[in-house]
């Protein structure tokens, strides 16, 4: 009788031209029973789609404006609540991946498959809806009989913002498709033994990456650790890494010729306080307040240029998907890391005095422009 009363209802009110209210009444306790609540709504014109007994409530379909002012006279009633829309929340397009330009990207179908990206940090979230698809495998340096699993959430928004995936859910990385490796160098605790970090060079040369993203570094300039670097360098790896966060000079590996050197900008592509600065620098990109994911399954905002470096290594992975074409400096018909490099720096946005500068380097790195002919 409810269901064809209701469907009566609403059939009346739609040929007067009128859409009927849906909202929740909340009843004050005890103060009516059963019969007398809904005798109360039948006379106020009111139809019940169903009872909320949780919070003492019902949801009721009103004719208009004056039903509802009626109805909350009534001392049987607590209040009358708006019944809203609430929907399933969308995706986010980070404000960092849209300032690069790489959404601009993967309409051309490049979304850097089958890339390979090492990830030297504290290990990636291995159940992270955003990420899992992603992630093809990986190594724990500390020890290598123990998980690469991210234990402290710098990883995995390291990961997120260079490869999350482009579904319906939480964020998007740069390049959405690439294959990620968790090269877990660093304890819980977000620090580590340099030799730990040298043996994930070392692996990540061993297993054929192409891109590494460091997003640590030391104020110790130790020929081991430039050594490892220029082995990888050798070897055809591009690396990035964060330029480091003192405000100072630019904190090692980033200072090393071999790897781009990332400063961090915020949103009105100015150079963020705490970024470190100096001729070391080659690319600057997006590393104030970026969300992007966590550990577990989480998401979290983070500032740094650890976040500006991924979005420069995800844009190196755009551009190695591409043919190496003008760029090609040897003529060997392959990307060498300096080629990498090259193209980036020349299609970066300048900031900052015009040409190179100690602030931004060579511009706020675009991809969209970096793997155009």
């Amino acid at each position: 009788m409810l269901a064809a009363g209701l469907v009566f209802w609403q059939s009346f009110n739609s040929t007067l031209g009128k859409e009927p209210v849906r909202k929740i009444v909340v009843w004050q306790d005890e103060a009516l029973n059963e019969p007398a609540r809904s005798a109360l709504l039948e006379s106020n014109g009111a139809v019940k789609v169903k009872d909320l007994s949780l919070i003492n409530a019902s949801v009721v379909l009103l004719p208009d404006k004056a039903a509802e002012q009626a109805l909350i006279q009534h001392p049987g009633i607590l209040r009358i609540d708006d019944d809203v829309i609430v929907e399933a929340l969308a995706q986010t397009l980070p404000w960092g991946v849209d300032r690069v330009d790489a959404d601009l990207v993967w309409p051309t179908g490049n979304n850097a498959d089958p890339i390979k990206v090492a990830v030297i940090d504290t290990g990636i979230a291995k159940a992270h809806p955003d990420l899992v698809a992603n992630l093809k495998g990986g190594v724990n340096t500390i020890n290598l009989v123990k998980s690469s699993d991210d234990d402290n959430g710098h990883g995995s928004h390291v990961a997120g913002t260079i490869g999350a995936l482009n579904n319906t859910v939480g964020v998007v990385g740069v390049g959405p498709l690439v294959n990620l490796y968790a090269v877990k160098v660093l304890n819980r605790n977000g620090s580590g033994f340099l030799s730990d970090v040298i043996e994930g060079i070392q692996w990540s040369v061993t297993n054929g990456m192409q891109v590494t993203n460091m997003s640590l570094g030391t104020s110790s300039d130790v020929q081991s650790f430039h050594d490892a670097v220029i082995a990888a360098n050798n070897a055809g790896l591009v690396q990035v890494a964060a330029a480091g966060n003192s405000g100072g000079a630019v904190s090692f590996p980033a200072g090393y010729a071999e790897v781009i050197a990332v400063s961090a900008t915020d949103s009105n592509n100015a150079l963020a306080s705490f970024s470190s600065r100096g001729p070391e620098v080659d690319l600057a990109a997006p590393g104030v307040s970026i969300l992007s994911t966590y550990k577990g399954t989480g998401y979290k905002t983070l500032s740094g240029t650890s976040m500006a470096s991924p979005h420069v290594a995800g844009s190196a992975a755009l551009v190695l998907n591409t043919a190496v074409g003008a760029y090609d400096a040897n003529a060997n018909g392959l990307w060498d890391p300096a080629e990498v490099q090259k193209k980036l720096q020349d299609r970066a946005t300048d900031l900052g005095n015009v040409g190179f500068d100690n602030l931004y380097g060579w511009g706020l790195v675009n991809a969209f422009n970096a793997v155009q002919p």
